[in-house]
């Protein structure tokens, strides 16, 4: 007898970018059967994520993006659950230091942080875009006039 998958985490954020999605539902599949690895690849998603929302095509540090995003509005308190993932993840692949098993909850945990962070740094600011742009073309231009004699 074959039993349908149940999926326990959220379905990802419709602004997440196509190649982190595609990480993200693999992740999503094999959660209750290798949460270590759906651990794995959500600390990717989280790495491309950062990358993505800076801007960043190549190699990157995760230490490094988290600071930048902290100075592009990100709140302390994604901030540290940031630190939290990259410690974390950093300690998982040296042997020794912590004996790290990730369980369905830690890497649940992953899921909602991405969606989060995609909500905070691109799904809010593309409404709050659109919402602007909304407004007559003659308010945006007293806007923009006003914001250029800063």
């Amino acid at each position: 007898m074959v039993y349908p998958e149940t999926n326990i985490v959220p379905l990802p954020n419709s602004d997440l970018p196509a190649d982190i999605k595609s990480d993200y539902e693999e992740a999503a599949k094999i959660i209750q059967k290798s949460p270590r690895s759906a651990s794995a690849l959500m600390r990717l998603c989280i790495q491309k994520l950062t990358n993505n929302i800076l801007g960043i095509t190549g190699d990157s540090n995760l230490n490094d993006n988290i600071k930048r995003l902290v100075e592009n509005g990100l709140p302390e308190k994604i901030q540290k659950a940031l630190d939290i993932v990259r410690v974390t993840g950093n300690n998982a692949v040296h042997p020794g230091l912590i004996d790290l098993r990730d369980d369905v909850t830690t890497a649940a945990k992953l899921f909602d942080l991405v969606n989060i962070i995609t909500d905070y740094m691109i799904t809010n600011p593309k409404k709050i875009s659109d919402l602007f742009d909304q407004l007559p073309a003659k308010d945006r231009e007293k806007i923009a006039k006003r914001d250029r004699q800063k």
